[in-house]
Parts: C-alpha cells; sequence; structure tokens
C-alpha cells in the first residue's frame, strides 16, 4: 500500500504503449530536416530517456557535436511537435489494463494526479488524449526543457507542492530503472510496474516502494 498527495505517471509503457509509429517517425523527421541526417534511432536505448536525450544520442553516432546539436535544438523540438500534431489522427495507443480504474480511484480520493513523462509536453499530450485519459491529469512536466528524467521529476514534485503545500508527499509510477532513480533523486516514492521491456528483477534491485508485475495489481493499494 502506497499513500500519497499526488500521483504522477510516466506514458509509454507505463499508462499505454503505441506501435503506430508516429512519434518515431517524427523524429526520424526532425534529424532529417533540421540536422541534415538520415538517421533513426534504431539501436538507441530509448526506453527511460527523453526525446531530448534520444536525439542527442541518435545524432552523436552520426558526427553532430553538443554544439551544433544545441543551436538546432529548439528548431527540430518544433519539428517533432508539428509532425506528431499532423499525424495525430494516426495514432493508436493501447491502454494497458486497469489503468483507467487506477486512475479512477485515485480521482475519487481527491489527489492530485500528473504525468511525469520524457516526452516533449504537446507529444505527451496528443498520446494521453487519443488514449481517452486526458481529463484525469491536472498537471504534467515534460522534457522540453529537461533532458535527464530527474530535472523533470524534480518539475513534476516543484509544480506539486507549490500547489499541494511543501509537505505533500509525491509518488512516481514507472516502467524504468530512470524512474525509480529519478524518484529518488527527488525524494520522492516510486512505483515500478513490469509492463515495458524491464523484468521484476532488474526493477527491484533498484528498491522501489512497489513492484508490480502488471497495473492491476496497484487497484486498491494507491490511496
Amino acid at each position: 500500500m502506497i499513500q500519497a498527495d499526488a500521483y504522477f505517471f510516466d506514458i509509454d509503457g507505463t499508462l499505454l504503449i503505441t506501435r503506430d509509429g508516429v512519434h518515431r517517425n517524427a523524429l526520424h523527421r526532425a534529424m532529417l530536416e533540421v540536422y541534415g541526417v538520415e538517421t533513426t534511432i534504431d539501436g538507441i536505448a530509448y526506453h527511460g530517456k527523453t526525446d531530448l536525450g534520444i536525439l542527442r544520442a541518435a545524432l552523436s553516432r552520426c558526427g553532430v557535436g553538443n554544439a551544433d546539436f544545441e543551436a538546432s535544438l529548439a528548431a527540430a523540438l518544433h519539428v517533432i511537435c508539428r509532425d506528431v500534431a499532423e499525424n495525430s489522427g494516426r495514432i493508436r495507443p493501447e491502454v494497458f489494463p486497469a489503468i483507467p480504474e487506477i486512475l479512477s480511484e485515485i480521482q475519487e480520493q481527491k489527489k492530485l494526479i500528473g504525468v511525469a513523462s520524457g516526452n516533449l509536453e504537446s507529444v505527451g499530450w496528443t498520446k494521453i488524449t487519443a488514449a481517452g485519459l486526458r481529463s484525469f491529469f491536472s498537471m504534467g512536466s515534460f522534457a522540453d526543457a529537461c533532458e535527464m528524467r530527474t530535472a523533470v521529476f524534480d518539475a513534476a514534485a516543484t509544480a506539486a507542492r507549490k500547489s499541494l503545500g511543501n509537505e505533500a508527499k509525491i509518488c512516481f509510477v514507472g516502467d524504468t530503472p530512470e524512474d525509480i532513480q529519478a524518484a529518488k533523486a527527488v525524494n520522492a516514492r516510486v512505483v515500478a510496474v513490469c509492463t515495458g521491456i524491464f523484468c521484476r528483477e532488474e526493477l527491484t534491485a533498484l528498491n522501489p516502494d512497489i513492484c508490480c508485475a502488471s497495473c492491476e495489481e496497484l487497484l486498491g493499494k494507491l490511496q
């Protein structure tokens, strides 16, 4: 059982999964259109990473240095958001079992529910809206200005405590080691779910407060 005043959920691999390629294709278009590099994110260990971190890793292996990366980053992020918006009708999110029920339980208790994601803000909200989950969330923290997941989580915790008070208890729910490490770094509780690519052993090794094989195990446990 976890008791918190605010719950923040990761998107990809935690709330839902998308197999439509819209987000991935937008990253590819940004690298080609802005940096002139025809490459993909294949082979990048992107699970748990932010969009900024994924872009940097993919471009770095193609010879784009940090100075050139930073100089064109704003334009690249604009292309990603534009491309996802233009193709939003093709997004087909698959919501994990029990997610709507879990969010409803937390909402009924009048707890704050937010998103803490490595997606860019407009991309993340587009996915959540397409999944029919937007009404559950009152705030979000994204990667538009945060390359490290810890910074995303820190911004989420700061916003929640500004709304609820400095003593508010914050809990993050995610599916990667990076989620666990980031939550601990900002002195928050963390629930790990094995709904992404990481197994229970990999997640429990980092000592989350709870580790569940599926989101269904969380029903009735977030108070």
